[in-house]
């Protein structure tokens, strides 16, 4: 149930994405640690490390919509095909596109993987299909893999609106559907990020 997409518009080595969507995750708190250590080893092995958690791990609870997650993705692979990423990595840069204000280390706090995280979008950016990327995927994160159809049920509304400041929006006075212009800002949001510095 791992979905890949392809924006074509990109080089080769980016043109294609990976997505797998994890639920009852039971190694949040390891692989939050794992990944920091990775980011601080050395040589071959932290190598090794670093490519085995060469993922953006997304707070599922914080995705509005397919289109919400595919345009943080976006957004990444435009800025690294700019010369323009404002973290570390392309991976590191679609959660800094998902959090409404510029600060790096709360993007990373809110929308990565922390101790208490129980769904996951996990998010390989790269230049091919990769016929082992499940088993890859399922190496660093231990959870059940679930289609991306399911990521609605997941979805804390509330949080959405406190991190977006949407509480007092006056679109949401009464909408027919308030989950889909909360989607519609939070998508607008994310695309428009980068040239609203």
């Amino acid at each position: 149930m791992i979905e890949t997409f392809t924006f074509p518009q990109f080089s080769p080595d980016r043109s294609v994405v990976h997505v797998g969507l994890y639920t009852n995750i039971k190694n949040a708190a390891g692989l939050r640690k794992r990944i920091i250590g990775a980011a601080g080893m050395q040589g071959e092995e932290g190598d090794r490390e670093r490519e085995a958690v060469n993922f953006a791990f997304v707070d599922a609870r914080l995705i509005t919509s397919r289109l919400h997650l595919q345009t943080a993705i976006y957004q990444a692979i435009l800025a690294e095909s700019q010369n323009a990423l404002r973290t570390r990595t392309v991976h590191s840069e679609v959660l800094w596109a998902l959090n409404p204000t510029h600060n790096i280390t709360e993007a990373l706090r809110r929308y990565g993987v922390s101790e208490t995280t129980t769904a996951l979008f996990v998010v390989r950016i790269g230049g091919s299909v990769v016929p082992d990327i499940q088993d890859t995927m399922d190496a660093a994160v231990a959870g059940t893999l679930q289609s991306l159809n399911s990521m609605e049920r997941l979805t804390d509304w509330a949080a959405i609106k406190e991190y977006y400041k949407l509480n007092d929006e006056g679109a949401l006075r009464k909408p027919k559907d308030e989950k889909k212009v909360v989607d519609n800002i939070v998508i607008s949001s994310v695309a428009m990020k980068s040239v609203m510095q």
